[in-house]
């Protein structure tokens, strides 16, 4: 904590916190995640959502002999990056992705554009709340990789970025 800031500004305090969770538990949210400056606090609960499994009976099964798997083929083996200077960055929570401020406004970033840490790349909206997605890398921007109010997953790569330059 700096000494201009009090301890009701501190977005670790412990009373704080213990707020934010009631305030989760209270509308039934599964992530909190804010920003103050250079401090950050996310607060998770419950694990990802579970699909239910359905059993199908299974039929009888005739025997057979056993064969031993097959390698996979070279062109389902993972290929080595491109290029290690390239480095994407990923949707932090699920929403919808927006690549300006509003629909007159000028594009956060653009394939070319030079980005820094701080520099905003876009904005995902979730649940009514519209989220600056910082670049938290310099480089710069060599593809654009969704559209324009375009629902996105968490971990969904929005941007390549080349750190060579």
């Amino acid at each position: 904590m700096t000494e201009t800031q009090s301890p009701a500004d501190d977005v670790f305090d412990l009373g704080r916190i213990r707020d934010l969770i009631e305030l989760m538990k209270e509308f039934d949210l599964n992530e909190i995640d804010l920003r103050q400056q250079e401090q950050r606090i996310r607060l998770c609960r419950g694990g990802p959502p579970v699909a239910p499994v359905f059993a199908a009976p299974q039929p009888a099964a005739v025997s057979a002999p056993a064969v031993a798997p097959s390698p996979a083929p070279a062109s389902e083996a993972p290929r080595p990056a491109e290029n290690p200077n390239l480095v994407l960055i990923r949707s932090p929570m699920v929403g919808t992705f927006y690549s300006r401020a509003n629909p007159k406004a000028e594009p956060f970033v653009k394939v070319g554009d030079r980005v820094d840490k701080e520099t905003t790349v876009c904005i995902v909206e979730a649940m009514k709340v519209f989220n600056e997605i910082p670049a938290e890398i310099s480089g710069r921007v060599v593809a654009m990789l969704v559209d324009d109010e375009e629902a996105v997953d968490f971990g969904r790569p929005l941007f390549k970025i080349d750190t060579s330059n």
